[in-house]
């Protein structure tokens, strides 16, 4: 029986990060928008972390890319993202609904704010704030990659 416990703690444990970070981003998803074919990549939780890639490839074939993880700090996901392979940039979590979490960084200089929502079948990302002085966002949702 004492071999059984360790096993059950860490079911639950397993299940508590899950429960707690954005389980509907998981998946691989695509889409065009002015000639550049975007992809997005999430694993499921586990281990209190998601890990993503984001890939660009403009109509002329210019690329960019980021890496990505959605990681639990003191009982709450943070977004780290690595555009370029570049250092960590980290956006605390905001606010989280069921299919909606809202991730805020006021240090950086832009986006200061990235959120990511459920829209039917596809998955919707924002990133906001100012540029310039000026409020800035952009937007994109993409469908399930095939």
């Amino acid at each position: 029986m004492k071999n059984i416990a360790p096993a059950l703690l860490l079911a639950v444990a397993t299940s508590t990060y899950a429960a707690e970070l954005p389980s509907w981003m998981a998946g691989s998803w695509g889409g065009t928008i002015d000639g550049t074919a975007m992809e997005e990549h999430w694993t499921s939780p586990g281990g209190g972390m998601m890990v993503g890639m984001h890939r660009d490839v403009s109509a002329k074939g210019k690329t960019s890319f980021e890496f990505l993880r959605i990681e639990l700090h003191d009982g709450k996901p943070v977004y780290l993202a690595m555009p370029g392979g570049g250092p960590v940039t980290p956006f605390p979590f905001k606010s989280q609904e069921a299919s909606k979490i809202v991730f805020e960084n006021l240090e950086h200089d832009f986006p200061q704010r990235i959120i990511y929502w459920r829209k039917g079948k596809s998955l919707c990302a924002r990133v906001e704030g100012t540029m310039g002085g000026k409020l800035a966002a952009e937007e994109w949702c993409w469908n399930k990659a095939r």
